[in-house]
C-alpha cells in the first residue's frame, strides 16, 4: 500500500515539475531577450584605446548574456561623423553611441562639464565627484531632456597641451593662431587671442599639414603617435591645463534603455564601470613609452610658461562666470563639481600631491 502510494505521489510530482519547467521556460526567455544594437563613436578605429573602449564594452555585455544581448560597434563616419553621434542616439538612428560629451559643446554648455572643463577635476576626482559626490544624477537629469541615458566607460586621463607648428613663449605668440580645440577651452583660448576650430580626430592630421590649423590638441602620447602629428608640429607641449582628465560616455537612447530588462540595464552599467577601468588603466600603461617615442621621433618637448597658464585660469573663471549667470544647468552642475574640486585639491595636497612630487624629484635625479 505505502509503495504504491509513494509512486503515485512520486508520478504527481514529476508531472509538476515538468509542467512547470515549461512554464518557467517563457519566463527566463522574456527575462533575457536575444537584442541586436548598434552602437557608432565619435572616433576612428585606428585609435585602439579610444575605440577600443567601445569593442571593449561590447564584448562585456555579450560574454556576460551568453551573447543574448549584442552590440554591433561602428567607427566614426561609417554610420554618422564622429561628432553627429549624440544626434543618432537622441533620434533612433541607433540604440547608443560612444563619444566625449564636450563635443556637444554648442547645443548646451553644460556638457562640457561630462567631460572635462579647462582646470577642472582630475581623472581620480572625476570618478569620485560622478559616482560619489552626486554628478551621474546630476547628469541624467540633464540627459533625459535629450532622450538619452549617460554613463562613463572610460577616460584619457590628464592630458598634453597640444601641437604647434611654431614655439609659443609668451601670450602675443597666440594671437591668431588658428587651433583645433574642443569644448570649453575654445572659449577660453578666445579669450587669449587664439581662433579655436573644433575638427573630429581623423582630419586633425591633414588639417596641420596643409596649415588649415597652426595647432592641434588631441589626447596623450599614445594616440598622437598614432596620428602622426610630430610630423607636421613639432613642438609638443604641456601641460593640457584644458583636460586634467577627460571622461568618456557611453549615451543609450532613453526608449531603448527604459525597455530593458533590469538584469541588461545592470550589464550595461557594469560593462561601462570595466571599460572605464580597461581605457583609464591602458592609458597610463602606453603613454610612458609614446612619449620617449616621439622625443626619438624629433618632438620638442616644451612646458606652457607660467605666464601662460596664469592668464588662462583667469580667462576660464570669466568664462564660467559668464555662463552661469545666464544658463541654469550649468550652473547647478558646475557648483557641484567645483565645490568638490576644491576639497579634492586640498586632500591630494596633502597626501598624493607631497607623495607624486616627491617621486619625481627622484626621477628627475634618475634614482629610479
Amino acid at each position: 500500500m505505502q509503495r504504491r502510494k509513494f509512486l503515485r505521489t512520486a508520478g504527481v510530482g514529476a508531472a509538476a515539475a515538468a509542467a512547470a519547467g515549461t512554464v518557467a521556460a517563457p519566463a527566463i526567455a522574456q527575462s533575457a531577450p536575444e537584442l541586436n544594437w548598434r552602437m557608432t563613436s565619435s572616433f576612428p578605429k585606428s585609435l585602439d584605446t579610444l575605440y577600443g573602449g567601445a569593442e571593449y564594452f561590447a564584448k562585456f555585455v555579450a560574454e556576460a548574456t551568453d551573447n543574448k544581448f549584442q552590440i554591433r560597434t561602428f567607427a566614426a563616419g561609417e554610420i554618422v561623423p564622429g561628432l553627429q553621434v549624440l544626434d543618432a542616439v537622441q533620434n533612433g538612428t541607433v540604440e547608443m553611441g560612444q563619444t566625449a560629451c564636450y563635443y556637444f559643446f554648442g547645443k548646451d554648455p553644460t556638457f562640457a562639464l561630462a567631460t572635462v572643463v579647462p582646470f577642472g577635476l582630475n581623472t581620480r576626482q572625476m570618478n569620485a565627484w560622478y559616482n560619489n559626490g552626486g554628478g551621474e544624477q546630476l547628469f541624467n537629469d540633464f540627459f533625459k531632456t535629450y532622450n538619452v541615458v549617460g554613463m562613463i566607460a572610460g577616460n584619457t586621463t590628464a592630458q598634453m597641451g597640444g601641437w604647434f607648428r611654431k614655439e609659443i613663449k609668451t601670450l602675443e605668440d597666440l594671437k591668431g593662431l588658428k587651433m583645433r580645440i574642443a569644448g570649453l577651452a575654445g572659449d577660453v583660448m578666445a579669450k587669449l587671442g587664439v581662433v579655436p576650430q573644433q575638427i573630429a580626430g581623423g582630419d586633425i592630421y591633414p588639417a596641420l599639414e596643409k596649415g588649415t590649423v597652426d595647432a592641434a590638441e588631441w589626447v596623450g602620447p599614445y594616440d598622437d603617435a598614432k596620428l602622426g602629428f610630430v610630423k607636421v608640429a613639432p613642438y609638443y607641449y604641456y601641460p593640457g591645463w584644458w583636460e586634467g582628465n577627460a571622461a568618456l560616455h557611453m549615451m543609450i537612447n532613453q526608449d531603448k534603455f527604459n525597455a530593458l530588462p533590469k538584469s541588461y540595464q545592470a550589464v550595461l552599467r557594469g560593462a561601462a564601470a570595466a571599460s572605464n577601468i580597461w581605457v583609464t588603466g591602458k592609458y597610463d600603461a602606453d603613454n610612458p613609452g609614446a612619449l620617449r617615442s616621439l622625443i626619438a621621433n624629433g618632438a620638442k618637448l616644451q612646458p606652457f610658461s607660467q605666464q601662460i597658464l596664469e592668464a588662462s585660469f583667469v580667462a576660464a573663471n570669466d568664462v564660467y562666470a559668464g555662463l552661469a549667470a545666464k544658463n541654469a544647468n550649468f550652473k547647478k552642475i558646475y557648483d557641484s563639481q567645483m565645490a568638490f574640486r576644491k576639497d579634492g585639491v586640498l586632500w591630494f595636497r596633502v597626501a598624493e600631491n607631497t607623495y607624486d612630487n616627491f617621486m619625481a624629484r627622484q626621477s628627475a635625479a634618475n634614482k629610479l
